[in-house]
């Protein structure tokens, strides 16, 4: 059963709209959503989030139901999970559990493996419980030691504090290892293209089409956890690194961003992200909205977007007017239609983004001349007495690689 709880400012139908997606995280989590129960509260109650009348309304509707779980959209405060399961008899858990445990299921990675467990771990360390004294203390046995000593709650406490010490150092040295791959990769000139969005919107597709990756594609939520790059030749000749990443929800736990951010750095990293979003979702502004909500929380809020309006076959007028509004392009990922498109916006994109930059070539120095029109875009050439002026769009790995050529631009007066 999933309860849903409208606080102000909010609104019923954006409540409504937000159980929908629950019952489909619930669903992928692998259990039945068999009944739903909404409520307008001006503030959480403190105990047990609903109020006391309306749990026990919980409790009748699941009695009928024969419901053994309650699913709430809104996050639960250790207490109010506790006196509600007290209250009702049955599990209570809240939209970020749901959430973990579908990451739990999808993690095979050594690292997404190791970041599931360190969100879990954080998000059920408050959660621990005190069971009854009797029998649950350690005697130390020594003398000025005698008396009850750890509880097994403040052992457990400390066994969950431990292992997420462990969890955190080998995520830094997966990290230092991530970091020097993207170094290396940054060496070799080649600009990074991150594909973002909500879960489902068909980010993965959209790489295996790109670049026939062969990366797991399901009609589910978060199918893809683990990051995926590989090499994709633009039209006009450049070739790029493309990233796809895990998708985006709704109010996505903070422990899971945390646990993650070490994978999600590519994002902040990239040269520019492909923002993937369903053209056929009933609210797919919303979506976008979500994305970067999260794209903010990682560092990546400033970092340039190329709309990528994605299942386009379903309905073309809209997809259409959405990518025209958001200047983006309109694709379908699963048949190909629009890909060839979305490739020249982004060859244009990097080039417009790369910065304009002016050198001074000799004459014997074909190999350089070769190097500028084949990693940048040269707008103008002029012969002088030394050598090619040339004024071109480099990325910053260019201009680096060609910095004894490039001419110093003059002090504005």
């Amino acid at each position: 059963m999933t309860v849903g709880v409208t606080l102000p400012p909010h609104r019923e139908e954006e409540t409504e709209a937000s159980l929908d997606e629950l019952a489909q995280l619930v669903d992928t989590a692998g259990a039945e959503v068999v009944a739903t129960v909404l409520q307008r509260r001006d503030a959480p109650d403190s105990a047990l989030f609903v109020g006391r009348g309306k749990a026990a309304e919980l409790l009748e509707v699941c009695l009928a139901v024969d419901a053994d779980t309650v699913v709430f959209d809104s996050d639960l405060t250790p207490a109010q999970q506790y006196n509600l399961e007290k209250l009702l008899g049955r599990t209570a858990i809240d939209r970020t559990a749901v959430i973990l445990d579908i990451f739990a299921q999808n993690a095979h990675t050594l690292e997404g493996k190791a970041q599931v467990e360190l969100a879990l771990l954080r998000y059920r360390l408050p959660r621990l419980r005190r069971g009854s004294s009797a029998g649950l203390s350690q005697q130390v046995g020594r003398i000025g030691t005698r008396g009850p000593g750890e509880t097994k709650l403040e052992v457990d406490r400390r066994r969950i504090a431990r292992r997420i010490t462990r969890l955190e150092e080998e995520l830094r040295e997966l990290q230092r290892t991530r970091q020097l791959q993207r170094k290396s990769r940054r060496r070799g000139g080649l600009a990074s293209v991150s594909i973002v969005g909500y879960t489902n919107a068909g980010k993965s597709t959209l790489l295996n089409r790109l670049t026939d990756a062969g990366v797991l594609v399901e009609n589910r939520l978060f199918a893809t956890l683990d990051p995926t790059t590989r090499r994709l030749s633009l039209p006009g000749g450049e070739t790029v690194l493309v990233t796809d990443t895990v998708g985006f929800v709704r109010r996505l736990p903070h422990p899971l961003v945390e646990a993650f951010k070490s994978t999600l750095e590519v994002v902040g990293e990239s040269d520019l992200l492909l923002h993937v979003v369903d053209g056929s979702a009933p609210d797919p502004d919303g979506q976008l909205a979500a994305v970067r909500e999260v794209l903010a929380e990682i560092g990546a809020g400033e970092v340039p977007q190329l709309l990528v309006v994605n299942k386009a076959d379903i309905d073309p007028d809209r997809a259409q007017a959405l990518a025209v509004a958001h200047g983006g392009v309109a694709v379908c990922a699963r048949t190909g239609a629009g890909v060839d498109a979305l490739l020249v916006a982004v060859s244009d994109r990097l080039r417009s983004l790369a910065r304009i930059t002016e050198l001074v070539v000799p004459y014997e120095r074909g190999d350089v001349l070769a190097a500028v029109h084949r990693e940048g875009e040269v707008l103008s050439t002029a012969h002088e007495e030394q050598g090619v002026r040339i004024r071109a769009r480099l990325d910053d790995a260019s201009v680096g690689r060609l910095a004894a050529f490039v001419v110093a631009p003059t002090p504005s007066a």
